[in-house]
């Protein structure tokens, strides 16, 4: 999306690690003009946080939030210089700064430009916040985008008045110590944006050229004509002919110089020398290095209200109209959940040009070698099964339980289903049975189910039940137990729960959750549905696929521990989804010794392809590609980890998804062209993993 003046741009000081959702501009912090607008200065005693903060020798001291608040006109000051130190010893300080009038949302903290400090590093960085576009009613035209060519998105406006600025805030989500010693808003260039701001409705629309992609910036690697496509096709044909793969490896990318284990003609784990390692079907260790989404369509994009954002879409009767119909399946439910009638697969008509006709066996064939050549051993979840079914790369299947929603369990994808109704189970077995061929197949390592549950607290699936009606099953479950407890008596409940329930249906027909409920029966019946529900997949899993692993459920960064002490018990993998840089210090809770599958991690930038810079922002492709390195390496240094899967395999859509993702994420870009620094360092780490494992300290 952006060159290198364009709208997030950090400028230091010195030579820094540094993150934008814009390409890097370094330059030296000038001094103050008489324009400038002091925010906060510890020294001259100008400013004060709008939360308590000591104030010590010149520094605001704080582990979390530097926000203050006031009436300032910022319509000519928006670049930001600030004066900051990492006060942690040993932990990276990462701030993002944000400013809002009274109209502007922050839900999404990861579309503003970021900066890093290692420990005890103190810098003076700028930070050049986008400027208001010359047409504003360009910018109001751009929906459903977590990040838009002029900044802010779906999830994260832009401030619609910048001479009525209320709050700036220096946004420290992981919470390290910093000192803050001045922060300025520094009067700006106005001449100093990406053509484009200034452009007219009719300059602007299209902004989306017939590859997907933005129409109005250049970089290294896009395609302008159909030649480019197959010229880079052939390229790489003669690249992967040359590197082939490492050596040492099984047919499955096992470690045939690891030494022999039993040979069960399936996957499974084992424990040796105080590490956790999976053994192939052919008995060698296997460490699962692996990628989300192998498919051709990765770049779907919806054009419901939107079609004047494309160049060229294809007439009804044109072959390129073939890609109106072609899916993602697994995410074709989130597409009818929000009534999206109509969307365009960019990256797969873009593989119909580079490979011609059977453009789907070839890419599937090139995808095959590409994993072997760049050191990858398995096809993650959501892939397309018409390529790990080739049984040529080993593969994880995933697949989401339907059944009866507890009331207010919401997630991220779909709320919490009731473990205790009988269509639970059902739909586990459906999910199973359509997957018939997987089911006894040695390339299939396993199944991951759900993804990214949210759990909430150690009380609250139990408040759910509570807030379900009468005839949920869980909670006729719960008031089971609680029948238990007390005896039957409903007066011994209400004296514990500080209730006036009349009686037990009483209790089942009400849905407000007592305030005065008893924490421990909270969490014993939270603990108890968590139970229930692995146990409910691992029975019915077990029982159709002996010899396939039970992965898990995705949890999303953290969990409670309830939930976890569960999985524990019943999966033969926790799995676990971590966006952060490295793995460094993770650990499962204390008590639980159990292999670990990480089923997300990226890092994306904005100086190529789409808007976003991912869920962990990184300067550049070099930057990006070393982030990998030093990610995978991290995990394989750690006893509990047995793979890694990137998420994802192509970059999504420069116009998002069906929620607005527009990530730049992918191996490869939206026309199936691989991003070569971030392949570099793939095969760097996946060619020596089993000799870095081999030498990692056990437990």
């Amino acid at each position: 999306m952006r060159a290198l003046r364009q709208n997030l741009i950090f400028a230091m000081t010195t030579n820094t690690r540094l993150l934008s959702a814009a390409a890097v501009s370094i330059a030296f912090a000038a001094a103050l003009s008489a324009a400038d607008i002091t925010i906060f200065d510890g020294a001259k005693n100008i400013g004060f946080p709008a939360k308590k903060c000591e104030i010590k020798d010149g520094a605001l001291l704080t582990a979390r939030d530097a926000e203050f608040e006031g009436n300032w006109d910022l319509s000519k000051n928006l670049d930001f210089k600030f004066d900051v130190e990492n006060a942690s010893n040993t932990h990276t300080l990462k701030l993002k700064l944000q400013i809002c009038d009274s109209k502007a949302k922050t839900t999404d903290f990861l579309q503003t430009g970021t900066v890093e400090l290692a420990p005890r590093e103190r810098r003076t960085f700028v930070y050049k916040h986008p400027r208001p576009p010359k047409h504003p009613e360009v910018a109001a035209k751009i929906k459903g985008m977590r990040a838009s060519p002029f900044g802010g998105g779906d999830r994260s406006s832009l401030p619609s008045d910048y001479s009525k600025i209320e709050k700036i805030k220096l946004v420290n989500r992981h919470r390290v110590p910093m000192k803050l010693y001045s922060l300025t808003a520094a009067e700006h260039d106005p001449a100093d944006v990406p053509a484009w701001f200034n452009m007219s409705e009719k300059e602007f629309f299209p902004f989306v050229d017939k590859y997907g992609q933005f129409k109005f910036r250049e970089w290294p690697g896009k395609a302008r004509f159909d030649g480019d496509l197959k010229a880079a096709a052939e390229k790489e044909r003669k690249e992967l002919a040359g590197n082939p793969g490492p050596v040492n490896r099984d047919r499955f990318g096992g470690w045939t110089a690891g030494g022999k284990r039993e040979a069960t003609g399936h996957f499974r784990t084992e424990k040796i020398g105080g590490k956790w390692w999976l053994v192939d079907p052919d008995g060698n260790l296997f460490w699962s290095h692996g990628v989300v989404r192998v498919t051709p369509s990765s770049a779907i994009t919806p054009l419901d209200g939107r079609k004047f954002y494309f160049e060229n879409l294809p007439q009804k009767d044109d072959p390129f109209a073939l890609f109106y119909t072609t899916k993602d399946e697994l995410l074709v439910p989130h597409y009818q959940k929000r009534g999206i009638k109509e969307t365009y697969d960019f990256s797969a008509a873009n593989i119909f040009r580079k490979y011609g006709d059977n453009w789907r066996d070839k890419y599937a064939e090139i995808a095959h070698k590409r994993l072997r050549s760049w050191g990858l051993n398995t096809i993650a979840n959501s892939s397309d099964s018409s390529i790990f079914l080739q049984r040529k790369t080993p593969y994880i299947e995933r697949f989401e339980v339907k059944g009866p929603a507890l009331a207010n369990s919401d997630g991220w994808w779909w709320p919490f289903r009731d473990p205790f109704a009988k269509e639970f189970r059902e739909d586990v077995k459906r999910n199973l049975k359509e997957r018939k061929e997987q089911l006894n197949d040695p390339w299939c390592i396993g199944f991951f189910v759900d993804n990214e549950l949210h759990w909430g607290g150690p009380e609250d699936l139990a408040k759910c039940a509570l807030a379900s009606p009468a005839d949920m099953p869980a909670k006729r479950a719960f008031a089971e137990d609680l029948k238990k407890k007390y005896s039957g008596d409903i007066k011994k409940l209400n004296e514990a729960w500080k209730t006036s329930y009349s009686d037990w249906n009483d209790f089942l027909s009400k849905t407000e959750v007592p305030k005065g409920a008893d924490s421990g029966d909270l969490k014993n019946f939270t603990a108890k549905m968590a139970e229930e529900y692995f146990k409910a997949i691992r029975d019915e899993l077990k029982a159709l696929a002996p010899n396939k692993l039970y992965m898990g459920c995705r949890f999303a960064g953290g969990s409670n521990e309830l939930a976890i002490n569960a999985a524990a018990k019943y999966c033969d993998v926790i799995s676990y989804n971590l966006y952060r840089d490295h793995l460094k210090g993770f650990k499962l809770p204390k008590g639980i010794d159990k292999p670990v599958m990480v089923g997300e991690w990226h890092f994306g930038s904005t100086d190529r392809g789409p808007f976003h810079p991912s869920l962990i922002m990184k300067a550049d492709q070099n930057a990006r590609a070393q982030a990998y390195y030093d990610y995978a390496k991290s995990a394989l240094e750690n006893p509990a980890i047995v793979g890694i899967h990137w998420h994802q395999f192509s970059d999504q859509a420069v116009t998002g998804r069906f929620d607005g993702e527009n990530f730049q994420v992918g191996l490869t870009d939206v026309c199936d062209n691989p991003y070569p620094e971030t392949i570099s360092k793939v095969r760097e780490i996946g060619y020596k993993m089993y000799d870095v494992r081999n030498k990692a300290k056990a437990e």
